[in-house]
């Protein structure tokens, strides 16, 4: 019976397990706050408040007594196995940098573009940022003559510094295959940052102006 009681406490180690693995195979938090950093030095000054993050669930409130010690103490004995399997989990979980000449050399030339060309054509509407992390001409029609090939080729520009960036994030973190992860955090990002009246896709592709 004792053995029974304490099979959920087993299921539920190890499904905590399972979560530090994903969590050490992708910081989502850590990518997070990194992305945001970046992201704001690009914009420039009248940061938002970053993004809430979700709040960890908390226990159903039930068990009790002799059940509940029991299940503590199944816990506490598969704890002392995984410990030895994967020792130190959490301090393993890897630091997302973006200390990298490459990286740095790219935010730099994202960060002139944007702040001395490509700023006043997001606050003109012109410009958007698209749910894939991208910059998109939403309203061609909004840019004046002269600008209206000018501004194409920048986009196309900061573009390809965007999709560099994202990569070389990926490569520079020893794990060329969490570039789609980045991209996506960055995305998140872009659109969190932007400026009250500055447009972005929602994720159906949708059109909407902060």
């Amino acid at each position: 019976m004792r053995k029974l009681l304490a099979l959920p406490a087993i299921a539920a180690a190890i499904t905590l397990a399972a979560c530090v693995t994903i969590n050490v195979y992708f910081p989502a938090a850590q990518a997070q706050e990194a992305a945001r950093e970046f992201v704001e030095d690009v914009i420039g000054s009248g940061a938002p408040a970053p993004a809430p993050r979700d709040g960890q669930g908390e226990g159903d409130g039930q068990g009790g007594g002799a059940g509940a010690a029991l299940q503590a103490a199944a816990i506490d004995a598969l704890g002392a196995v995984l410990d030895a399997v994967i020792p130190s989990a959490h301090a393993q979980a890897p630091d997302i940098t973006l200390n990298t000449p490459q990286i740095q050399q790219i935010q730099a030339r994202m960060t002139q573009r944007f702040q001395g060309q490509l700023a006043p054509h997001f606050a003109s509407g012109a410009l958007g940022f698209g749910r894939d992390g991208m910059i998109v001409v939403r309203d061609a029609a909004a840019l004046g003559l002269r600008d209206r090939a000018a501004v194409p080729a920048l986009v196309a520009e900061d573009n390809r510094d965007r999709a560099a960036v994202y990569r070389e994030i990926a490569v520079a973190n020893g794990h060329p295959e969490w570039e789609p992860q980045v991209r996506e955090t960055f995305a998140r990002q872009w659109i969190q940052s932007a400026r009250p009246g500055w447009w972005y896709q929602d994720a159906s592709g949708a059109w909407k102006q902060k």
